[in-house]
C-alpha cells in the first residue's frame, strides 16, 4: 500500500513537472508568434501574458520556504484556476473592456469580483516569485488610497483592472513585448555555449595581467550581464568560476565577492541589451530602445572603466600576478572555435541600428542562435532538441519574475496616478530641497536606494519614475537624465547595504562576511554613485548635444573617474601620500560639473597632486637608508 502511494506521488511529481515545461514552452512560443505576426489587442496580449505568467508561477514556485517535493498542492490548483479566470475575463469580454468609458460606464458585481481576484493572485504570485517586499509595498499604497483619499473603492478596482493604466499598463506591456524575448534570447545563448565563449574570451584577453581573474570577472560579467539583465543571476553564472580564480591568486574572499557583485550589477546598464528596465524606460520616454542604449553607453563605459581600474590598482598595490599563460586559452583559438557565437549579438545590434523595433531585433536574435551554433563542429554538439526545449522553458520561467514585478508595480502606478500622490511627493521633495538641485538629487538618490532595496530593478525604477522623476524635471533636469539617474540607483541598491542582494549571492560563493563584502563593494562601485550626478550636470555625457561638447565632456569625465579611483585606492605608480590622494579626489569631484572654470580647477588640482607625489617619491629615494643600530636607538628612544 505504501509503495503504491509512493509510486502515485512520484508519478504526480513527474506529471506536474512535464506540465510546467509544457506551459513554459507554450508561453515562449506564444511570444515568438506574436513577435513575428504582430501583437493582438492590448487587453488580449497583456491578459494572456499575465495569465500564463501567473499559472506558471503557481505551478513552479512553492508557497512556503520549504521545497515542494510532491508537486503543486490543492491550494496551488485553486490559485491556478483563479488566475485563469481573472486573466480570461478581459479576453472573453473584450468588446466590453475595449469600448467602455472609465468613470462613466457602470461597474458590475462581476467586474469587481474579477478585479479583486486579479489583484489577490498577482500579489501572492509576486510574493512567491521575488519575496514579500514588493507585494507589501503595493498593499501599503492600496491602503493609503482606501484610508486617506476620497476615491471610491469601486472606482479603484475599475481603474486597476479595467483600464490600461495600472495592472495592464506600460510595465506589463513591456514585459509582454520586449522582456520575454530578450530573456528567452539569454536562456538560448546560455544553453548553446555563449557563456563559455564570454568566459574564455575574457580569460584570453586579461587573465595573464596583474590581478587577471578579477579583470576576467569585470569583462565577462559586463558582457554576460548585458544579456541576462539580472545582477543576481549574473553573479551565480559567472561568479562560480571567477570568484575561486580570484581567491586562488591571493585576493581576500570579501574583495573577490565584491568584484563579482559590482561587475555583475553593472551589466544592467551596459548596452547593447541592458536590463529589463531599459525597455520600460524607452516606453516612458516615448523613444526607441536604441536611443536609450545611446544615452547609456558612455556612463556604462565610465562605470566599468572605474571598476577595472580599481581592480588593477588593487592588484598592483598587493603585488599580485596574473594566471600563467600556459593555463589560459589563446585568444586566436577562442575566436576561431567559438567566435561565431558573437553572431546573435551582432545581429541584434545591427537590426536595432537599421531602425527596426526592439522586439523584432530580439526575435531575429532568438531565431539566429541555433543556426549560428550549428555552423561549426566545435559548437554543433551543444545543439540538441532537449537543450532547445530547456531554453524555451527556462526563458519563460525566468521571465515570470519580471512579469510579476511589473504587474505589482502596475498596481502601485495605478494608485499614484489615481490619487495624484506623485504630484504631492514632488512638492515634498521640492520643499525639502528648497529649490536646491544638488540637495534634491541627494534626496532622490537616498529615496531611490531605499525603494530599490530587496526589490528587482524594474519595479524599483517604475515606482521611482512615478514618485521622483517629476520633481527632478521641475528643477530643470533633462527628462532623459532624470530617468537614467533613478535607474542607476535602482540598480546600485543591489550592492548597497543593508539589503545588497547581489552581494549576498556573491558571499555564498566566496564564503566571505556579508558586511565586509558589502562595504568593499560600495568602495569599488563608488564612482557608480557619482556618475549619475555627472550626467545630470553634463547631459552631453548622454550623447545629447554637439559632438565636440560630447567629446570634451567624455574626456573630463574619464579623467575624473580615473582620479577618483586613484584617490580611493591610494595607489598610482606606487603607494600615495594622503595629500596627493586628497588633491586627486577633490579634482575628481570638481570635474563632475563640466565647464571651463571647473575643468581648469580640476586640471590645477591634478597637476598639484602629481607634483607633490613626485616630490615625495624623490625625497623617499634620496633619504639615506636607516641602519639596524639607528632603528634600535629610535625604538629605545620611543620607548
Amino acid at each position: 500500500m505504501a509503495e503504491d502511494l509512493a509510486q502515485t506521488e512520484s508519478s504526480y511529481v513527474v506529471w506536474s513537472r512535464r506540465l510546467v515545461t509544457a506551459v513554459a514552452v507554450g508561453m515562449s512560443l506564444f511570444h515568438l508568434y506574436i513577435a513575428f505576426f504582430g501583437p493582438p489587442n492590448a487587453f488580449t496580449l497583456r491578459s494572456t501574458h499575465l495569465g500564463l505568467a501567473l499559472v506558471l508561477t503557481y505551478l513552479s514556485m512553492p508557497g512556503t520556504l520549504k521545497r515542494r517535493p510532491s508537486g503543486p498542492g490543492w491550494w496551488d490548483w485553486i490559485l491556478v484556476i483563479a488566475a485563469i479566470a481573472a486573466a480570461s475575463y478581459p479576453v472573453i469580454e473584450l468588446q466590453y473592456f475595449s469600448t467602455r468609458m472609465a468613470y462613466v460606464g457602470p461597474v458590475s458585481q462581476v467586474d469587481i469580483f474579477f478585479g479583486v481576484l486579479m489583484m489577490v493572485v498577482i500579489l501572492e504570485a509576486t510574493r512567491r516569485a521575488i519575496g514579500a517586499i514588493l507585494p507589501v509595498t503595493a498593499l501599503l499604497f492600496l491602503a493609503y488610497q482606501l484610508i486617506f483619499t476620497s476615491v471610491d473603492p469601486i472606482r479603484l478596482v475599475e481603474y486597476q483592472y479595467m483600464t490600461t493604466d495600472a495592472i495592464f499598463g506600460i510595465p506589463i506591456q513591456v514585459s509582454a513585448t520586449y522582456i520575454v524575448l530578450f530573456v528567452l534570447f539569454g536562456a538560448l545563448c546560455e544553453r548553446m555555449g555563449v557563456g563559455k565563449l564570454f568566459m574564455d574570451f575574457a580569460l584570453a584577453l586579461t587573465g595573464h595581467t596583474a590581478g587577471g581573474p578579477a579583470k576576467v570577472a569585470v569583462v565577462s560579467s559586463g558582457i554576460f550581464g548585458s544579456i541576462s539583465g539580472s545582477a543576481t543571476a549574473n553573479v551565480m553564472t559567472t561568479g562560480t568560476f571567477t570568484i575561486p580564480l580570484m581567491k586562488r591568486i591571493g585576493y581576500k574572499p570579501a574583495f573577490a565577492g565584491s568584484v563579482e557583485a559590482v561587475a555583475s550589477t553593472g551589466g544592467q546598464i551596459m548596452p547593447p541589451i541592458m536590463g529589463a528596465a531599459a525597455f520600460v524606460m524607452a516606453e516612458f520616454l516615448g523613444t526607441s530602445y536604441l536611443a536609450v542604449a545611446t544615452f547609456a553607453i558612455l556612463p556604462a563605459m565610465l562605470y566599468y572603466f572605474a571598476v577595472f581600474l580599481a581592480v588593477h590598482l588593487e592588484a598592483r598595490k598587493q603585488g599580485m600576478q596574473g594566471l600563467p599563460k600556459a593555463d589560459l586559452p589563446r585568444l586566436g583559438e577562442v575566436l576561431r572555435e567559438r567566435g561565431h557565437l558573437f553572431g546573435p549579438l551582432v545581429i541584434i545590434i545591427g537590426t536595432l541600428l537599421y531602425g527596426y523595433s526592439a522586439p523584432f531585433a530580439a526575435l531575429c536574435g532568438v531565431l539566429s542562435v541555433v543556426p549560428i551554433a550549428m555552423l561549426r563542429k566545435s559548437t554543433r554538439a551543444e545543439v540538441t532538441f532537449r537543450k532547445v526545449i530547456d531554453a524555451l522553458s527556462a526563458g519563460a520561467i525566468n521571465a515570470i519574475i519580471v512579469a510579476m514585478a511589473c504587474a505589482s508595480a502596475g498596481i502601485v502606478i495605478g494608485v499614484i496616478a489615481q490619487t495624484g500622490l506623485g504630484l504631492s511627493f514632488t512638492g515634498v521633495v521640492r520643499a525639502l530641497a528648497a529649490d536646491s538641485l544638488v540637495l534634491a538629487l541627494i534626496l532622490t538618490m537616498i529615496a531611490g536606494i531605499i525603494l530599490g532595496m530587496g526589490m528587482p530593478t524594474t519595479p524599483a525604477y517604475i515606482v521611482q519614475v512615478a514618485l521622483l522623476v517629476p520633481a527632478m524635471v521641475r528643477l530643470g533636469v533633462p527628462v532623459e537624465a532624470a530617468h537614467l539617474f533613478v535607474l542607476y540607483f535602482a540598480i546600485l541598491s543591489a550592492i548597497t547595504p543593508p539589503v545588497a542582494i547581489a552581494v549576498y549571492a556573491a558571499c555564498g560563493i566566496a564564503r566571505s562576511p556579508i558586511w565586509e563584502t558589502s562595504f568593499t563593494a560600495v568602495k569599488l562601485a563608488f564612482t557608480g554613485y557619482i556618475i549619475p550626478f555627472m550626467f545630470v550636470f553634463g547631459p552631453s555625457l548622454l550623447m545629447i548635444g554637439h559632438w565636440t561638447t560630447v567629446v570634451m565632456t567624455a574626456i573630463t569625465a574619464f579623467s575624473g573617474v580615473a582620479l577618483l579611483s586613484i584617490g580611493l585606492q591610494g595607489y598610482m605608480l606606487g603607494p600615495l601620500h594622503w595629500l596627493p590622494r586628497l588633491l586627486f579626489g577633490t579634482a575628481a569631484f570638481v570635474l563632475i560639473k563640466p565647464g571651463l572654470l571647473t575643468d581648469s580647477i580640476g586640471a590645477a588640482l591634478t597637476v598639484s597632486g602629481l607634483l607633490i607625489d613626485y616630490l615625495f617619491r624623490r625625497a623617499s629615494r634620496n633619504a639615506p637608508p636607516q641602519s639596524a643600530t639607528d632603528s634600535a636607538s629610535v625604538k629605545t628612544g620611543g620607548e
